[in-house]
């Protein structure tokens, strides 16, 4: 960027519209948190700033300081350089309005089951005080399984990941909403290592990311684990095992609650016998499916 720039921004107006030009013409890939330029530098700007992140028309005509407009003007650089997603650059993401640490051992939370859990999952569970066990299994940063504790209020939930790593992100996580008592850790391959348990209540968001479309990510997503993105050839090859896995877990009401993002053909090729319901959130249709006990294990 031009030196000059940095002495002739002066205001949040200044520096937002800065940033946006910036993204637009770097050609950067969004979808971690936000969808576009603009959502994305505000957020930038706001986090730099220290503002609340819900109140940025108030403050569009202040004027920042040398300092705040070096450190915004210093982080957005590093977006457009290293490509990596916002959420990596200042240690947080946020999903449905709670704030979760993050770093590059686990990938942004994001997952669309997080809206279904900000409505208790209605109506497929009628009361969420009826939920004494939950599980989340590829828990990451412990996002959903947080949530899951705070939408099922008697709920013991424990989260399950492969990676030592991703579980120390959770273990963090749980700590800051202080749920150590009803979040429990297990570092586990899918179920194999988990203690028995007749669940209510499973969710999960696997590595489904095809072969193909592995090969064809952004840039941005290449910061983000392997071993969390990709599912193999069709994207199935955990949720294969899933399949398997989760009926001796799940009691005999309980249901099963599943992320496949974009791969809806592909799981309908590998599994045309089952008969999912489908459930919709605001921005998907087709990419979270709930499954029954009877129908996993007939």
């Amino acid at each position: 960027m031009h030196a000059s720039a940095r002495h002739e921004l002066f205001t949040l107006r200044d520096l937002l519209r800065y940033a946006v030009s910036r993204f637009n013409a770097s050609g950067l890939v969004f979808g971690h948190g936000s969808d576009n330029a603009w959502d994305e530098a505000a957020y930038l700007l706001l986090h730099t700033l220290n503002l609340p992140l819900d109140q940025l028309d108030p403050f569009l005509d202040a004027r920042v300081v040398p300092e705040e407009r070096a450190a915004f003007l210093d982080l957005i650089e590093r977006r457009i350089h290293e490509r990596k997603p916002a959420a990596y650059l200042t240690g947080e993401a946020w999903l449905q309005g709670h704030r979760f640490v993050v770093d590059e051992r686990v990938i942004i939370p994001r997952s669309p089951i997080s809206e279904l859990l900000a409505n208790g999952l209605s109506p497929w569970i009628s009361n969420p005080d009826d939920i004494d066990y939950a599980l989340d299994i590829c828990t990451g940063s412990g996002c959903l399984a947080i949530l899951a504790a705070l939408a099922f209020p008697n709920a013991q939930v424990d989260a399950v990941d492969i990676s030592p790593d991703a579980l120390e992100v959770a273990n963090r996580n749980i700590d800051d909403y202080k749920l150590d008592g009803r979040v429990s850790t297990y570092c586990s391959d899918l179920l194999d290592q988990l203690p028995h348990c007749e669940y209510q209540l499973i969710l999960c968001n696997p590595p489904y990311v095809n072969r193909q479309s592995m090969a064809s990510l952004p840039r941005e997503y290449l910061h983000e684990p392997e071993l969390a993105l990709a599912g193999g050839e069709d994207g199935m090859d955990l949720v294969r095992r899933l399949l398997g896995q989760v009926p001796d877990f799940l009691a005999p009401d309980g249901i099963f609650v599943l992320e496949i993002g974009n791969e809806y053909q592909n799981f309908m090729a590998a599994f045309p016998d089952l008969d999912p319901i489908w459930l919709s959130t605001e921005n998907t249709e087709d990419q979270i499916l709930l499954l029954t006990r009877e129908q996993l294990a007939p």
